[in-house]
């Protein structure tokens, strides 16, 4: 008998096997053309430029100065309250909202959810002067607070709360609302046939499922009340120690004191970047 024939088919068959051309396909998808590629860098350029100036010319070695001293400290924790607050509230009116939008339906839902958005894309002086005609002491709302209660909500901390929640707010919402949309409402449908009121089901059942999603939202809401200007100095003026947050001291230390602001913007920048840090396992993931 014969070996078997050595020079057929099997033998002429490459080594690299069908991955080859295929790994070299792949790489020729992901090299980027010329055209495309410099107008990336400059892009990337141009987002770095300021960034990379701020930390350049910081004032590193007066930092921690400028950092404790009053004015800046009193900002500091003013924001920190602020914001915090601000969430806090977002989350006791925001969370039922986008539960809402995302659970029920009921005519002009596509209204409201635009209405929701809007803060997102209004110009925040804007939502500064709406808040004024509303809540001023004057305004529709605002004039029977101050008669009834004696409330007065413009030029004060609780105005800082209030301005930042109406620019904040929706960045919680629209999380909360993709986290409902994408979370399996047979949960909650197979806990009330057990015998769950409604809000049982979203308190026991609900809640849990998009915790991720509301957490994402907070961060979000937390990181805009932080560095809203332009609504907070419309509403609430700029008093230091009652409602000269970060942005409006780096807005005023600019013009006196450009060491202060840079150190404020610093502060503000490190912010950002842990928020970013915070949210990557949930949006700066590659499939």
């Amino acid at each position: 008998m014969t070996g078997p024939d050595r020079t057929g088919p099997t033998a002429a068959t490459p080594k690299t096997g069908p991955d080859g051309p295929r790994r070299r396909r792949r790489r020729a998808r992901r090299a980027a053309p010329l055209p495309l590629l410099l107008p990336a860098l400059v892009g990337l350029a141009f987002l770095l430029l300021p960034l990379t100036a701020l930390l350049v010319r910081a004032p590193w070695s007066s930092l921690p100065e400028q950092l404790t001293s009053a004015g800046v400290w009193q900002a500091l924790r003013l924001s920190l309250v602020c914001a915090t607050a601000a969430t806090a509230l977002s989350l006791v009116i925001g969370v039922p909202l986008a539960w809402l939008l995302a659970r029920t339906d009921f005519p002009g839902r596509g209204l409201v959810r635009a209405l929701v958005a809007l803060p997102l894309v209004l110009p925040p002086v804007v939502g500064g002067v709406a808040l004024l005609l509303a809540l001023g002491r004057n305004g529709i709302v605002g004039q029977w607070l101050d008669a009834w209660f004696g409330i007065t909500l413009p030029f004060t901390t609780a105005g800082v709360i209030l301005a930042e929640t109406f620019v904040a707010m929706p960045f919680l919402v629209i999380s909360v609302e993709g986290t409902l949309r994408a979370a399996d409402p047979r949960y909650e449908e197979a806990a009330t046939t057990l015998g769950a009121s409604r809000f049982t089901a979203f308190r026991r059942v609900t809640l849990p499922l998009i915790a991720p999603g509301i957490a994402a939202g907070s961060v979000l809401a937390w990181a805009r009340a932080l560095g809203e200007f332009g609504a907070t100095i419309t509403f609430a003026g700029n008093f230091p120690g009652r409602t000269q947050t970060m942005p409006l001291a780096v807005y005023l230390a600019l013009q006196n004191d450009p060491a202060a602001a840079i150190a404020l913007s610093l502060v503000l920048l490190t912010v950002s970047i842990a928020v970013l840090a915070a949210l990557r396992d949930r949006w700066m993931t590659t499939t």
